[in-house]
């Protein structure tokens, strides 16, 4: 590799993550207004977003790139606000599964609603986006 050629791929490597960050940043403050509108904090929503269905904590703190310990915290407060409830987990008696309650279904219904109103991918068809999930997943994988 000549030096521009790397000088180049550096060059681009740097727009590739500013641009990354710039978008990473831009989701956050979507996410955090959407949950401002329903009185939750921009973590809370996260987690309503990704409960899609009954899940440990570890699952979801897993889903949510952070520590399980930290996702109980978050699972306290919904559950306190009457949004989910643990329950057994039905094969491992160690293990609790986290259930969306009515309500926390209704809220988690309206906070989607929010999500993708104004969505920062909402510019890119489904096509692109599929392509760009794609070329996400290539770029974060570790194998």
């Amino acid at each position: 590799m000549t030096r521009d050629t790397a000088r180049m791929a550096t060059s681009t490597d740097r727009e590739v993550c500013s641009l990354v960050n710039e978008l990473s940043q831009t989701i956050n403050r979507h996410v955090r207004r959407a949950a401002e509108k329903l009185d939750l904090t921009e973590t809370q929503a996260v987690a309503l977003r990704e409960l899609t269905e009954p899940t440990t904590l570890r699952a979801l703190a897993k889903r949510m790139c952070c520590e399980a310990s930290n996702i109980t915290f978050v699972a306290d407060r919904l559950e306190a606000m009457g949004l989910l409830e643990r329950k057994p987990h039905p094969t491992d008696r160690r293990s609790k599964e986290l259930h969306l309650t009515a309500k926390g279904t209704s809220i988690r219904r309206e906070l989607l609603k929010h999500l993708n109103a104004d969505s920062p991918l909402q510019s890119l068809d489904q096509n692109a986006q599929g392509e760009l999930r794609d070329l996400l997943l290539r770029a974060t994988s570790h194998s």
